[in-house]
């Protein structure tokens, strides 16, 4: 999909932007790679630079309630200073990064209910700074993240939907300042146990970092029950997933506060632990985050992000009708 506008930075008369990706599908860690096709208006214009931002749709607190604003989360500069002349048409190759920790939206062609990433095409002129078109981006799961996702579909559970958090984990590595929900409705077998189910991935280069968070209705203790363990990507290939999550959710009618299995660390809480604990184990969001400062292993190059994320945030609306659609869901997802 390609948005094509007038440059209003210029006004009637400027250039114009159309950037077009060779394939609108991706994978956290990889590449986005296509064209930005430029047409010069009515008169020669200075171009500073252009760059390629990725957006996407985040959940947020704010003033007691909850809403939510589209913002960038990663930046690449694919050109620098050039003149565009008068009438010339100019194509600018570009082949930018996939942070590994980039949100999935899309699983075997189907979109996930909730999620919208895009491409946002920067073209600063003449002093001034035009946030051009906006082209939709599909980012599909690692291998071995949908192993871990098809689990739960061959455990009877079912998709509900999908969002982006702003905040932190605490105590996991996370370089970008959200991160995402994946939620299931329960299986029947696991009714009674636990409600829905919230999968969260942190990605890297060598492997993952699982955070599942379920709404324990079984056992000594009720609340949310948090499941983390670290594995890599080749590893999750050969996990007999089914097996390692039921009975991880057979244990959560068993076991109080901890939950153990195979050396991994499954821990469970409720509000009552949090007061002694200093917070949830497992979500946060901005407010706890702001206490916490440096202590979360976040260097300065993620806080940056965080703050240019935050900065950037801008009121859902103004982008939803770009976003809305592809937000249709799927049955199966």
């Amino acid at each position: 999909m390609v948005f094509k506008r007038m440059l209003g930075a210029l006004g009637v008369g400027g250039p114009s932007v159309d950037t077009v990706l060779a394939t609108p599908r991706t994978q956290p860690g990889g590449t986005l790679a296509g064209e930005v096709r430029l047409k010069g208006g009515d008169f020669d214009a200075q171009i500073e630079h252009i760059t390629l931002g990725l957006v996407a749709r985040v959940e947020m607190e704010h003033g007691g309630g909850e809403g939510s604003g589209v913002g960038e989360f990663t930046r690449s500069q694919v050109s620098g200073p050039f003149t565009l002349r008068e009438g010339e048409e100019r194509t600018i190759d570009f082949q930018i990064p996939v942070p590994w920790e980039t949100p999935i939206s899309e699983i075997g062609g189907q979109h996930l209910n909730g999620m919208a990433l895009g491409v946002r095409t920067e073209l600063a002129v003449a002093k001034a700074v035009d946030k051009g078109d906006l082209d939709m981006v599909a980012v599909e799961p690692l291998p071995s993240q949908l192993r871990i996702l098809q689990a739960f579909l061959q455990l009877g559970f079912h998709f509900k939907s999908a969002d982006l958090e702003l905040g932190h984990l605490y105590g996991v590595r996370q370089e970008l300042p959200f991160y995402q929900e994946i939620e299931f409705y329960p299986a029947a077998q696991y009714a009674g146990v636990v409600g829905e189910i919230e999968v969260t991935f942190v990605a890297g280069p060598g492997g993952l970092e699982v955070i599942l968070e379920a709404d324990k209705r079984a056992g000594r203790y009720s609340g949310d029950a948090i499941g983390r363990f670290q594995v890599s990507h080749e590893d999750a290939l050969r996990t007999d997933w089914p097996s390692e999550i039921d009975r991880w959710l057979t244990g959560l009618a068993q076991y109080g506060h901890h939950a153990p299995h195979h050396g991994e660390h499954y821990g469970h809480h409720d509000s009552h632990h949090d007061s002694h604990h200093g917070g949830h184990y497992g979500h946060h969001d901005s407010h706890h985050d702001s206490h916490r400062g440096g202590g979360m292993g976040i260097g300065a190059v993620a806080a940056g992000a965080a703050a240019g994320v935050v900065g950037g945030l801008v009121a859902g609306e103004i982008i939803d009708e770009v976003f809305e659609e592809d937000e249709g869901g799927d049955e199966e997802w």
